[in-house]
């Protein structure tokens, strides 16, 4: 660690004005380092330089005591985040109310940014609740009367249900909400906020705003709730969760002394007497931030922090007056209290004897809201070890969340043989045929061969894994990973699919494109051509180094089938006149991909699948045909075609 405020790096001034940024140079980007200066602005401000190592990050990112749930919580914690959030709120409950239910505001130039505030009081949400209900929703029902929110669903969870009540208030205040976004959507940064049914109406006004934007967009708006009812069920935390850039735009503020945010899950809590089966379907999305008198602790395991929120509720429910359940929870005096704690309490109240790291901080966290995390006899409760065990799940499914380019250098390596495979093959017929031919030879051919397997075999199962991968994210996350991947999977279809029709042929079968093609080369080349739209192409003006078909060599055997046909004497008139069509097609074919470069000069290798095709074929053609651009293309040029 390194500076001084004896340095005021800012107040340099080389006539370019004050700097906007202050970083380390090249030589001090190591590993480890941090440099602390005083910060751009006045006032005591600093600016913290860390730089970490990707494989520092990797470890960081996965450890058990650092999460972006985490981080997340302590960073709004120790900002003014949260205090603006709820003055905002709190302006609007001062306010008379002209709006059934939930009320709005924008709170434009804030120091934090824009805000947008929605509150509903306690009585309000109760009524709904109780008077309209607790039910769910579902996105099939909605389909036709308010299809709105659609966009959630993904391929893996295509439909899903949100709280009824939610979605008919969201839906009242729809044209106010579309002008709020279509003027302030593209704000940065920008601040949804809401309290009780508000809470509601924020989460569903951001994802509505998160739909708009690009995956890969750096600035998205964050939604702070307080004491908000659960609002979907697994399906919509699933789908909301899919998209990790989405789930971590939502933080839930709830208090041990606030009912509410328990009404739709709690079956001890009072309030949600008569409550329906329906409530206990409703599941939490985003990271929660659960706070208590003694403190507060921060969770985004969606199954621990149902258990929490429940356990919290009953407690609630047990030590307090029935009378003052519906009491107003001011957030205000608890979030003052939070500036003056960490987020889970010194490591001296824990059992010595404690060795796990997750499991310390999770006691920590437990006993810093006020939950019992014992049973007789001093062993850990149910409560405890349930939330350890789904916390490891947690982290393991973010260490296993789908990355090609993590093996992406890999796939390199193995596509580099290949492309060896293709250089050395020439002398043999070229790539495909010497694939196709190369049964035997000698032992350093064979060795050679059985390499190449190996590679097809280890790029076939990663690419096979991308596509699937792609097919169960949401539309707007695949394409975008489509299009970011397109120029490997081509090379990949191009490089790898000859040789799985050269296997598909040898073993003696027809119609490969109908019969045998896998489905993942039809995906990577659907993909291929819907990006076409959006490529920038060159003419090309010499032969490519790949046919650009990838089922060029395919159309070749099924031309040669056709030509074996029409040379055969005992085949019926029917495959006689068909076989004749399919040539003719195929040599239209094969002089526009000429014509354009699409193919490679080793189709006119001597020993070829082509040139026997061609051979054939030219018997044919001249007893029927007698010219065609094919044939004197083939008579003059194809030697200098390269």
């Amino acid at each position: 660690m390194g500076s001084s405020p004896r340095f005021p790096m800012y107040e340099n001034d080389f006539e370019w004005e004050k700097p906007f940024t202050v970083q380390n140079g090249r030589a001090n980007k190591f590993d480890g380092n941090i440099s602390v200066i005083p910060g751009r602005n006045s006032g005591g401000s600093i600016d913290l330089e860390v730089i970490l190592a990707p494989e520092t990050m990797a470890v960081l990112e996965f450890d058990p005591e650092f999460s972006s749930g985490l981080e997340l919580a302590n960073l709004l914690v120790t900002s003014d985040l949260l205090q603006c959030s709820w003055e905002a709120i709190s302006e609007i409950h001062k306010q008379t109310s002209t709006t059934p239910h939930v009320s709005y505001k924008v709170y434009e130039n804030r120091p934090n940014g824009t805000i947008i505030a929605f509150a509903s009081s306690n009585q309000d949400t109760l009524s709904l609740v109780q008077t309209l209900g607790r039910d769910l929703v579902s996105s099939e029902e909605l389909k036709g009367v308010f299809d709105l929110f659609g966009f959630v669903g993904t391929n893996v969870n295509p439909s899903f249900s949100v709280h009824k009540e939610a979605v008919n208030v969201f839906s009242f205040l729809l044209n106010e909400l579309t002008l709020l976004k279509a003027q302030y959507g593209n704000s940065s940064p920008l601040i949804i906020t809401g309290h009780s049914l508000g809470g509601s109406i924020a989460s569903l006004f951001t994802l509505w705003l998160l739909d708009g934007m690009p995956p890969n967009a750096t600035k998205r708006p964050l939604c702070i709730t307080f004491g908000s009812p659960l609002l979907g069920d697994k399906s919509f935390q699933q789908a909301v969760s899919e998209r990790p850039t989405w789930n971590s735009s939502f933080l839930h503020v709830v208090s041990s002394q606030d009912p509410f945010p328990q009404l739709l899950i709690a079956p001890y809590n009072s309030v949600a007497a008569g409550s329906t089966s329906q409530t206990r379907l409703y599941e939490p999305f985003g990271t929660f931030l659960l706070c208590a008198e003694s403190g507060c602790a921060c969770f985004e395991e969606p199954e621990s922090t149902l258990e929490l929120l429940k356990a919290m509720g009953s407690k609630f429910v047990r030590n307090q007056n029935p009378q003052n359940i519906l009491c107003f929870t001011d957030y205000r005096v608890i979030l003052e209290n939070l500036k003056h704690k960490s987020i889970c309490k010194e490591i001296s109240q824990l059992d010595g004897s404690i060795m796990d790291p997750l499991l310390a901080g999770i006691i920590l966290q437990l006993k810093s809201i006020g939950v019992e995390t014992q049973g007789d006899g001093g062993v850990l409760n149910s409560l405890t070890t349930n939330t350890v065990a789904s916390a490891k799940k947690f982290l393991i499914r973010k260490r296993n969340v789908f990355d090609p380019s993590k093996k992406l250098n890999d796939r390199k390596v193995d596509m580099a043989y290949l492309e060896w495979y293709k250089k050395v093959a020439e002398d043999e017929g070229g790539y495909y045929d010497s694939y196709k031919n190369g049964q035997s030879g000698s032992r350093d051919d064979i060795r050679s061969r059985e390499e190449i397997i190996k590679r097809h075999r280890i790029l076939t199962q990663y690419w096979k894994k991308i596509v699937s991968e792609v097919q169960k994210m949401p539309q707007e996350v695949g394409v975008s990973l489509r299009r970011r991947w397109l120029y490997s999977g081509t090379n990949y279809r191009r490089m790898v699919e000859p040789l799985d029709i050269a296997d598909y042929y040898r073993k003696g079968h027809k119609d490969y494109i109908t019969q045998g093609r896998s489905g993942h080369y039809i995906l990577l080349e659907q993909w291929f051509n819907e990006a076409k739209p959006f490529q920038v192409v060159s003419e090309r003006n010499k032969a490519c180094s790949l046919i650009e078909d990838s089922c060029f060599w395919a159309h070749v055997e099924e031309a040669i089938i056709s030509c074996d046909i029409l040379n055969d004497g005992q085949s019926s008139p029917e495959d006689q006149r068909s076989s004749k069509e399919n040539l003719n097609r195929f040599e239209n074919c094969v002089m526009d991909m000429i014509k354009n470069y699409e193919v490679s000069p080793e189709i006119f290798l001597p020993q070829s699948s082509f040139m026997k095709w061609w051979r054939m074929y030219s018997i044919i053609a001249r007893k029927s045909v007698g010219s065609s651009p094919l044939i004197d293309f083939m008579k003059k040029d194809y030697r200098n075609y390269a």
